[in-house]
């Protein structure tokens, strides 16, 4: 390890144990100019640093600190939530990676998902051996964020409510219909009964509304011992649905049986059981 420190130079050395002293994971180069008083100097530093491992860009002039004690492999991993939050503005983790960090399921997804209304020239990236995949959503869809903590480090994920709905959107990044309804069922005991109607009204998307009163609708019918207000709530869903019929998965072919009931086709396997 020392051999590598030294390559670095002293300067340089000096800048990262400053900046990394100071408690942040994730620095910027204004970080670099305050230690410095130079633009130039700080850029010409955080280059040098950037070279010899001991920093990591996430985007044009933001970069993660790999710590001294990682060794000259640099070998070292930061949560991949905390990197997520600082590679977009703003982030927040979603989908499948919501959905783990709220204990619905016990798959361990290969990428962590990322919301932001900032447009990416790459969407998807790897960092540390973990994939990233950011998803643009519109600033009316950006709500519904709650604060998660790692150790010391902070990052906003999707609450409860918010998680659900933009599961039942976009499917292919939330693990597949199976994993959602799964997702639904274990996360009754936590919803806002009354924040997730509100969120359906807000989230304005015909499809995904169906789909998630769907979901919702077989997960309260086997607890219903536990939720004597489902019938009544599902009747009042029953009236918001928008015309048209709209595929389970807007991902799979268009096939198999149509629920009348949530104007849904349910083409995906195991669910057509659900027409009666």
């Amino acid at each position: 390890m020392s051999k590598n420190v030294t390559k670095m130079g002293p300067k340089a050395l000096q800048l990262v144990s400053y900046l990394a002293q100071s408690g942040r994971h994730v620095i910027s180069i204004n970080d670099a100019v305050a230690f410095t008083n130079s633009r130039s100097r700080a850029q010409q530093l955080l280059s040098i640093a950037l070279q010899k491992g001991f920093l990591i860009r996430l985007q044009r002039g933001t970069y993660l600190i790999v710590p001294l004690e990682a060794g000259p492999d640099r070998k070292w991993s930061e949560s991949g939530f905390v990197i997520a939050s600082a590679m977009a503005r703003p982030a927040v983790i979603s989908y499948l990676s919501a959905i783990r960090w709220w204990n619905w399921t016990e798959q361990l997804p290969r990428t962590v998902f990322i919301q932001t209304t900032q447009r990416k020239s790459k969407t998807k990236r790897e960092i540390l051996g973990v994939k990233y995949q950011f998803v643009h959503i519109s600033p009316e869809r950006f709500f519904g964020i709650a604060e998660g903590r790692i150790d010391d480090q902070s990052f906003h994920v999707t609450n409860h409510e918010k998680t659900l709905l933009d599961c039942v959107d976009k499917p292919s990044f939330s693990g597949g219909l199976p994993t959602i309804s799964q997702a639904v069922e274990t996360a009754l005991p936590q919803i806002d009964w009354e924040k997730l109607d509100k969120y359906i009204e807000r989230f304005k998307k015909g499809a995904a509304t169906k789909r998630i009163m769907f979901l919702m609708e077989q997960a309260l019918r086997r607890k219903k011992a536990e939720y004597p207000e489902a019938d009544e709530l599902i009747e009042h869903w029953s009236k918001k649905l928008s015309s048209g019929i709209a595929l389970l998965d807007p991902a799979l072919p268009v096939k198999g049986p149509i629920l009348t009931r949530w104007r849904l086709r349910l083409n995906v396997a195991g669910f057509e059981k659900e027409i009666k």
